[in-house]
């Protein structure tokens, strides 16, 4: 079965809690900003700009998935050849050792499984780690399949590749590790205040009934309204990405 790492599909299931969360969205934008009819039917063309948003974040949490995965498969790789196993026998090593770990639907063990698939059809292992680094869009994953590609071609140490690479991806996910623990109060901090105009809005018109009505049904209460919403929603991405540093 061959993955793919540039294009998500939904499942139906994924398609209609999506598409119900952000009309919930677009309701609830509604409601603090405009409280119009007119207004919530003119705001449901953005519930289709969510769903290449959601696209986008689970095709990189995929990713990271993968670039875990194929750390422990690394190492399992690893394992495997400095026993005497032969790479085409250590890629089937560390799905049984990943089977383990993540279970059968896992990434990576679906693309070990690929592997193992393509090796009894005699397609070249290197081959095969170079398409999953093409396809994958892992920086990492792909100079790996380059090199294990050259060591193969000129016979290079192989034992010596594995454990270079398996020690450059440990280290770079684990300073990746510690900067997310440092970013953690920050994402805090940009949850909490993303949630703090809509808490805002609440509060007024719990404590004080009518003194928002000036800024409803009306031309110039909509204009300013927009301005804010265009306001907060440039904040909210652009402190998103901040707090999201790639290594």
């Amino acid at each position: 079965m061959k993955l793919s790492y540039d294009h998500y599909t939904f499942s139906l299931r994924e398609r209609i809690q999506y598409s119900v969360f952000s009309l919930i969205l677009c309701f609830l934008v509604n409601d603090l900003c405009y409280r119009n009819v007119i207004s919530f039917f003119l705001l449901l063309p953005f519930c289709f700009l969510y769903l290449p948003f959601k696209k986008k974040q689970l095709l990189y949490e995929k990713r990271k998935r993968l670039y875990h995965q194929f750390r422990d498969a690394l190492n399992s790789i690893d394992a495997a050849v400095s026993a005497g196993y032969s790479l085409e026998n250590a890629v089937s090593e560390a799905k049984k050792d990943l089977m383990r770990i993540y279970g059968t639907s896992s990434e990576m063990v679906l693309e070990l499984s690929y592997m193992e698939s393509q090796m009894l059809l005699s397609v070249p292992v290197e081959k095969l780690f170079y398409e999953l680094g093409k396809k994958s869009q892992v920086e990492d994953i792909r100079n790996f399949s380059e090199i294990i590609a050259q060591a193969k071609r000129t016979g290079g140490n192989l034992r010596e590749t594995l454990e270079k690479s398996a020690r450059i991806i440990e280290e770079k996910i684990d300073v990746k590790k510690e900067i997310d623990s440092l970013l953690s109060a920050k994402k805090m901090e940009h949850t909490f205040m993303s949630l703090m105009p809509a808490g805002i809005i609440l509060y007024m018109r719990l404590t004080s009934p009518g003194f928002l009505d000036v800024l409803y049904h009306n031309i110039a209460g909509v204009c300013i309204m927009t301005i804010c919403l265009i306001l907060y929603l440039t904040a909210f991405f652009f402190g998103r990405r901040m707090v999201q540093i790639e290594i």
